[in-house]
Parts: C-alpha cells; structure tokens; sequence
C-alpha cells in the first residue's frame, strides 16, 4: 500500500504546482524532489504514461500499473479541489486557442516519449543503476517540454495532469471536458512508444 500512496502524494504535489504557478522552473523543481522522495518507495512515477513505460518494460506488473493509474487520479483530484479552495476557480490544462488538436497531439506524444525515455534510461536501467542524477534529468525534461511547447498544448505530458483537474472544472461549470481526449491520447501514445523503443534499444536489460 506503501507504493500506491506514494504515487498519490507526487501527483498530489505535481499537479498542486502546476495549478498554482503554471511555471515551469516549479513544475521541473516539484517533480525532481518528488522523484527523489518517492523513487526508491514506488519508482516516483506520477504519471499513467510513465506507469505504462515501465509495465512495457517488464518493471511493474499490469495490476500495479492499474493501482497506480488510480491513485495518480486521485492525486490530481484531490489538488484540483484545494486549488478551487485556495482560489475560489477551477484549474484544467487547455491547449492554444490556435493549435488544432492534431498540432497539440503531437506536442504531447513528442515530449511524454522524451520524459518516458528519460525515465526508463535513467531510473530503471543496469547500465545507469545507482546513480544520483535520475531525479534532476526527469525534472529538467518535463521543465524543458513545459517552456518548448507549453504555449501550443497545454504541456501536460501526463492523464493525472488533466483527469482530476478537468472533473473538477467540469463540476464546477466549466468546458474543459472537450480537452481530455488530447490529454489522454497523447501521453499514452507517447509512453507506449517510449516503452517499446526501450525494448528494442535494449534487448539484454531484463
């Protein structure tokens, strides 16, 4: 139960930042410590897309990655709700009113399959076991995706990103609902491809 709870906390925290500051230096900043924290309880992932890297990988089983699909939506829910409490608004990802869904489609399959490489190279490999970095290059991708392409999808990279927080604005009134295909889609398809390329780039890791 340990692990499951751990992967509430990092998306609670993980998406509590994103709807306070929407920066990207903070965002980067609260997901490295977060990994840091919860890296060596749960493998720190926050995130369906990078649950769904690492069962492609062979390091979480289906019923894990289930479990810890749901805790990362409670996560997000549960910050959704504080975020309407401390602001008195709603708080869902959107992408520009100019993108088109397939620009901001490919915006989150790009940079999801950047962080879940990063993930899967630096946190669950042999040939990198036992380093100190793999909190700080996971931060630093998500930071870098949120500044190169924040302005056209939304730079979620993440379903816990958009679930919880896009329930919450639907309750509340909002239109947000009509984004959550984009940020369902798009995350999943990029963590799938990262999962498969892993394998593929690395036939002996077991």
């Amino acid at each position: 139960m340990n692990k499951y709870i751990t992967e509430l906390i990092g998306a609670f925290f993980l998406i509590l930042v994103i709807a306070l500051t929407g920066n990207p230096i903070a965002i980067g900043a609260v997901l490295m410590v977060m990994v840091y924290m919860g890296g060596p309880i749960s493998g720190g992932h926050y995130n369906p897309a990078v649950s769904l890297g690492a069962w492609l990988r062979g390091k979480l089983s289906i019923k894990d990655m289930i479990i810890y699909w749901v805790f990362q939506i409670i996560g997000g829910l549960l910050a959704a709700f504080l975020y309407l409490y401390f602001s008195g608004k709603a708080f869902a990802p959107a992408p520009a009113a100019d993108a088109g869904f397939v620009k901001a489609l490919i915006a989150e399959i790009v940079f999801t399959f950047a962080l879940v490489s990063v993930v899967l190279n630096t946190a669950t490999s042999s040939k990198s076991a036992g380093n100190s970095y793999f909190g700080l290059a996971i931060g630093s991708t998500v930071m870098a995706g949120a500044f190169a392409v924040g302005a056209i999808s939304g730079g979620a990279f993440n379903p816990a990103v958009a679930v919880g927080p896009i329930i919450v604005d639907t309750i509340n009134g909002g239109k947000s609902m009509s984004n959550l295909a984009l940020y369902l889609i798009g995350p999943l398809v990029g963590g799938l491809i990262a999962g498969l390329m892993y394998k593929v780039m690395n036939p002996d890791e077991k």
